[in-house]
């Protein structure tokens, strides 16, 4: 059709952003409208292009990352063009972050590790409409799920649902899986992660690569063996291994498809705010 893409399988972090650039940096042309999925892009532009972001007609932004960076954007006076929340409408959060993570969750999983989740003891972090997805695929495998939770009204919500409520400093030896689910940086930190379980798994279902503190993983004293495509194990002295699924980024985009039922209701809303 004639639209430029750029993008491909096993980018690096600067193979990511030179992609993104390559989206603005065109001769003979400049974009007037920005469809953005966290935030990345229109912070991009941004930052290296204002003089293109201040002709910029409307911004349209489907996650709650991409959200809150425009609201930060807002607060400091800095938000010069229109933009429009998508992620905060019905028709996203009801159904995308909800129902798509929940069938993705599992295909992410199962395709990486093989395993039984039946008896398993996962911890997941964050129960927004990400968290709740996932918790509820894991319970109706009969894992047993843990939430930590800094909002009162969604740990409530979680002890509602049936499950216990915890700090992840508590049950982190004893889990199997630690999945994110917050859109927060530094959630499990080193420290976290020294102190799991052999054999712990862990991965990200929240935005970016952040979630999880990978960079402190990459030390001399730490050893990183690629199992299979996106499954790594980083292995401690004493031989403790960490299975870390896509380098800490999102697993139901690196490790699995998504329910493209429910991602087409999420795009109809996305070309409803573009409409207005």
């Amino acid at each position: 059709s004639g639209v430029a893409v750029f993008a491909w399988k096993g980018e690096s972090e600067d193979d990511f952003w030179w992609c993104i650039d390559r989206c603005v940096n065109v001769d003979g042309w400049q974009a007037n409208m920005i469809l953005d999925d966290g935030g990345d892009l229109t912070h991009w532009v941004y930052k290296k292009y204002p003089s293109v972001f201040k002709k910029i007609r409307g911004i349209v932004e489907e996650s709650v990352t991409g959200v809150h960076r425009l609201y930060q954007l807002s607060k400091a006076g800095k938000l010069c063009v229109p933009a429009m929340n998508v992620n905060d409408s019905v028709t996203k959060q009801k159904f995308d972050n909800l129902y798509c993570c929940r069938e993705s969750i599992l295909d992410g999983l199962k395709r990486t590790t093989d395993v039984m989740f039946g008896g398993k003891q996962v911890v997941v972090c964050g129960y927004g409409e990400v968290g709740k997805g996932c918790c509820a695929a894991l319970k109706a495998l009969g894992a047993i799920v843990y939430v930590t939770e800094i909002d009162p009204i969604c740990a409530l919500q979680a002890c509602m649902d049936g499950f216990r409520v915890v700090k992840l400093s508590e049950v982190i030896r004893q889990v199997d899986v630690v999945i994110t689910c917050t859109g927060n940086k530094n959630v499990v930190t080193r420290e976290h992660l020294d102190r799991m379980k052999n054999s712990c798994i862990v991965c990200n279902m929240g935005h970016s690569n952040t979630e999880i503190d990978v960079t402190s993983l990459r030390t001399p004293e730490l050893t990183w063996e690629r199992v299979r495509s996106q499954v790594d194990h980083v292995i401690w002295p004493d031989g403790k291994r960490v299975v870390l699924l896509a380098e800490g980024r999102l697993l139901n985009l690196s490790c699995s498809t998504v329910p493209t039922f429910v991602l087409s209701i999420t795009a109809t809303t996305q070309v409803r705010m573009w409409v207005e």
